[in-house]
């Protein structure tokens, strides 16, 4: 089951508090300000700022 849009539209970055999207692939939640992505595993995205991933250029 995708992340719902309501749930989507309240997440925000937890190191900036910037807005945050889907990835193309629906695996992650990116922040463009931090540069970070942060994985959903079982549709719960894991939104620890040490678990986030960098995001290649």
């Amino acid at each position: 089951m995708p992340i719902s849009q309501e749930l989507l539209e309240i997440l925000v970055c937890p190191q900036c508090k910037g807005a945050i999207y889907l990835n193309n692939s629906g695996d992650a939640l990116i922040c463009d300000n931090c540069r970070l992505e942060f994985e959903i595993r079982d549709d719960i995205p894991v939104m620890l700022i040490e678990e986030a991933r960098p995001v290649g250029d």
